[in-house]
């Protein structure tokens, strides 16, 4: 893709208070690298079922053919499976010729609860992005341990150097990557104070009784709990330093949301 953001179509077009959409790769990608959880969903082969198929996985946005590239440039979305689950399996056909199988990907961080004068002008301040594409399953071998190292560390950093590593066959053989060529893509972003309307904000006595403004909201990581099995005294330094940097990006996020300015990017 050409250009710094991803095309505008109909299907990805912002159309609800359309100043809060965004396209730019950095905001969508740092959204999608930034969750603990996407949800991915597909449609199904069942005729009989008119429901797609929606499930929450893990998943990193990269580009294998050029390492470096930063979250500002287009990337693809490696998912992280079982070989036998349903999405792995539909992901080895293609019901739409060579392109491979359609996904709707969403992807979410809530900043905080915006209370207002009226139940109507609640909201939260937030940070969403909606992704299509195709996904085929990743074949060669090399870019498969490396979409795997990615997405590992994508849940707590260096995880992967600092476990049994390289994966055994079996481990190899089980797991299944998706990679998914992004076709378009959008982010919606609310930040900032409640909006109440001009004739509640003259409202003495309304205002008077009704607190209104916003509730910082971020996920925070608590103290580690060992396992029955763990034999390692200390929590290992790339734990502590994650759990730090986590809790202090997640809590100044929420508070610049609440000022109306954008996020720090990872």
């Amino acid at each position: 893709m050409a250009g710094s953001e991803y095309p505008k179509l109909s299907r990805n077009t912002i159309n609800r208070y359309k100043g809060r959409g965004k396209y730019d790769y950095e905001t969508v990608n740092s959204i999608v690298n930034s969750v603990p959880v996407l949800h991915v969903s597909f449609p199904t082969p069942e005729e009989a079922d008119p429901f797609p198929a929606m499930i929450p996985m893990l998943g990193f946005m990269a580009s294998f053919s050029n390492p470096s590239a930063s979250l500002s440039e287009s990337l693809d979305l490696y998912l992280h499976g079982y070989i036998s689950s349903r999405l792995m399996r539909l992901g080895n056909s293609s019901p739409t010729g060579e392109e491979g199988l359609p996904l709707t990907v969403a992807a979410t961080h809530l900043d905080g609860l915006v209370l207002a004068l009226t139940p109507n002008h609640h909201s939260y301040n937030y940070r969403s992005a909606i992704l299509h594409g195709f996904a085929t399953p990743v074949t060669d071998a090399e870019e498969k341990i490396w979409a795997m190292e990615k997405i590992t560390n994508s849940v707590v950093d260096d995880r992967w150097a600092n476990t049994r590593v390289p994966p055994t066959k079996t481990e190899m053989t089980s797991t299944q990557i998706l990679k998914v060529r992004i076709i378009d893509a959008s982010a919606k972003v609310r930040a900032g104070p409640p909006g109440d309307d001009r004739a509640d904000l003259k409202n003495d006595e309304l205002r008077a009784k009704t607190w209104i403004g916003v509730i910082p909201t971020w996920t925070t990581f608590g103290q580690p709990v060992p396992s029955p099995e763990n034999r390692v005294a200390k929590v290992p330094e790339h734990i502590v330093s994650f759990l730090k940097r986590e809790n202090e990006e997640g809590q100044k996020n929420a508070v610049l949301a609440v000022k109306g300015e954008p996020s720090s990017k990872e």
